[in-house]
């Protein structure tokens, strides 16, 4: 039996300025299934960042229950690859990377090498994070992430800041490394395109109160065309959904 993270927030409210409460999330129920790709996909402001912040544990105050547990109760490892790359600009690359690698400095330079290697930054390890270009920034942070092994790695649309060959060049790398790997990856976007290329299962998600309106699991062989039969049917009804929730 695959092994499954459970995430069950019953509510995340906030208030604001004026003291009126606002609830951002309500009865939401998701099952992670280890190694699968899910991507939540929802209008801009529904919530989504603040269900990964409270899944990586950044966020306490609410109502519910997140267990991310390996077998023999140990914690899972989590990741998380915000829209901004938030590398150190005082350190090189290689050094940014090192910082979530474990071991002796030698093992740490090593892994972190590696992992510069995977994302196509070899040569690059001696550069600081302002002498890169914007692809190059995000490269450098998916390599910091995946350095850390992480069982589950979240990420908040890493790529939106992105130009469209830009962007398409690292969902393949993307795809690349999660299907050499499998780590279980959580995927926040509003673009339909890119999650309809990426996902095993996509979580259609409301606006707030967030709620899920649709749980969708895609078949299609990867690599993938956007313009496929059965995922241009699958992109036009969420686009009618979201456009018309009711």
């Amino acid at each position: 039996m695959a092994m499954t993270y459970q995430i069950d927030i019953a509510n995340k409210s906030f208030k604001d300025e004026g003291g009126n409460q606002h609830t951002i999330i309500s009865e939401l129920s998701i099952t992670l299934t280890a190694g699968e790709f899910v991507t939540l996909l929802g209008p801009s402001g529904a919530g989504k960042s603040t269900l990964l912040n409270i899944v990586a544990g950044l966020d306490t105050d609410y109502q519910g229950k997140v267990k991310l547990t390996l077998p023999y109760a140990q914690p899972a490892r989590v990741a998380l690859m915000f829209q901004e790359p938030r590398l150190m600009p005082w350190l090189t690359i290689c050094d940014n990377v090192m910082l979530v690698c474990e071991g002796a400095s030698s093992q740490r330079r090593s892994n972190a090498l590696y992992w510069l290697q995977q994302v196509g930054l070899s040569g690059a390890e001696h550069q600081y994070p302002a002498q890169l270009s914007g692809g190059m920034l995000k490269r450098a942070a998916l390599a910091r992430a995946f350095a850390c092994e992480p069982d589950i790695l979240l990420m908040d649309e890493p790529f939106s800041s992105l130009d469209v060959p830009a962007a398409d060049s690292l969902r393949h790398l993307l795809t690349q490394l999660w299907q050499a790997r499998k780590t279980t990856v959580v995927y926040v976007t509003h673009d339909i395109s890119e999650a309809t290329t990426l996902s095993d299962r996509i979580l259609l998600l409301s606006s707030q109160p967030m709620q899920i309106m649709e749980d969708v699991s895609l078949t299609t062989q990867r690599p993938r065309n956007p313009l496929d039969s059965e995922l241009f049917t699958l992109s036009q009804r969420f686009k009618k959904s979201l456009a018309d929730p009711a």
